[in-house]
């Protein structure tokens, strides 16, 4: 065994110093210390031995391996050193050029907003919730009073990965889950990842939505209409007028838009606004029975309003930009501006 060993020590010493490139070094290692290389099959052999010459043996080839080991890092930093010597001479490097600047990261713009939003929320007493983005179709329709013949499927254009699952279209998910979890009094926001099958400057098959959901046994409309105008003010700062418009939802009833005092000119009417004065900023509108049926929540002594926006609108509003794609093309001049 000495004999073989101190071989294969001299040969490994030879085939090191002759590599003078760090493919060749890598192939070095690779031959003695890879999965077929010389030391790993001694390693095999032990198997065959007794105990006590394994233990002798193995002690050898650990010593061994971890000599290996530190002369290849050794060689490796001598060629790293030699190739450096060499660009310097060759003129690639100048010693006396400035550093380069680094950078410091900042926050992405989606990400300050989505914090911003949590934060305002947070402060009214709403909790986080968090769910699969990964969802059962139970969950995200049915439960949400859109069977599967309802035509309101149509809106989403859901990306389907099997017949009962799917890539969640919004964050109401996490809100039945959580009524299903958790008995009235409830105050509980979702944050989080949504897809639909959508791609244009102000959509995207992926984005980010906040949905709201309160439920009580004195629950007005005024509720809801009071905690989205504190919000509306808070997040685009100042006294803003809110407007509240009729609309329709499955799984809300009486159903809202609503609309924010356009942010660039104030209510004026701009090219941001088309001259309306008003900006779209979310939906929302008092829970359905049919979803506190699902649930298991008397609708006679509970009631409940329910909220969702989406991130990407509200930055969008927020810093003026005009094109969803660019929160996601991590463009250095444009992810500096905040």
């Amino acid at each position: 065994m000495g004999m073989n060993i101190e071989s294969i020590r001299r040969e490994f010493l030879k085939d090191v110093g002759e590599a003078t490139s760090l493919p060749v070094l890598y192939e070095v290692k690779a031959k003695y210390l890879g999965r077929k290389g010389i030391l790993t099959n001694l390693f095999k052999e032990l198997k065959n031995l007794s105990v006590e010459e394994r233990r002798e043996r193995g002690r050898v080839l650990n010593d061994l391996k971890e000599w290996m080991e530190e002369r290849i890092r050794k060689r490796e930093g001598e060629i790293l050193e030699a190739e450096a010597l060499k660009k310097e001479l060759e003129g690639k490097v100048d010693l006396t050029l400035p550093g380069r600047r680094v950078r410091i990261g900042n926050i992405h713009p989606l990400n300050r907003v989505l914090r911003e939003i949590i934060e305002i929320f947070s402060s009214m007493g709403f909790s986080l919730e968090e769910g699969p983005e990964i969802e059962l179709d139970y969950y995200n329709f049915e439960a949400l009073n859109i069977p599967k013949d309802h035509p309101a499927r149509d809106m989403h254009d859901t990306f389907y990965i099997t017949d009962n699952a799917l890539l969640r279209t919004h964050t109401s998910p996490v809100q039945i889950r959580a009524m299903r979890k958790r008995k009235p009094p409830l105050r509980v926001i979702s944050a989080g990842k949504v897809y639909r099958r959508d791609s244009d400057p102000t959509h995207s098959p992926m984005f980010h939505q906040v949905e709201g959901l309160l439920v009580d046994e004195d629950v007005k409309l005024a509720d809801l209409k009071g905690v989205l105008s504190e919000f509306a003010n808070r997040i685009f700062g100042g006294k803003r007028r809110v407007r509240f418009r009729p609309s329709y939802f499955p799984f809300t009833e009486p159903s809202l838009e609503v609309d924010v005092e356009c942010v660039r000119c104030g209510g004026k009417g701009c090219q941001v606004c088309k001259g309306t004065g008003w900006l779209e900023i979310l939906g929302a509108g008092m829970v359905h029975p049919e979803v506190f049926k699902a649930v298991g929540y008397d609708s006679g002594k509970y009631v409940g309003f329910a909220f969702g926006l989406g991130v990407e609108r509200i930055a969008m509003l927020k810093y003026g930009i005009d094109d969803l794609r660019l929160f996601f093309d991590n463009d250095l001049r444009f992810l500096r501006q905040f």
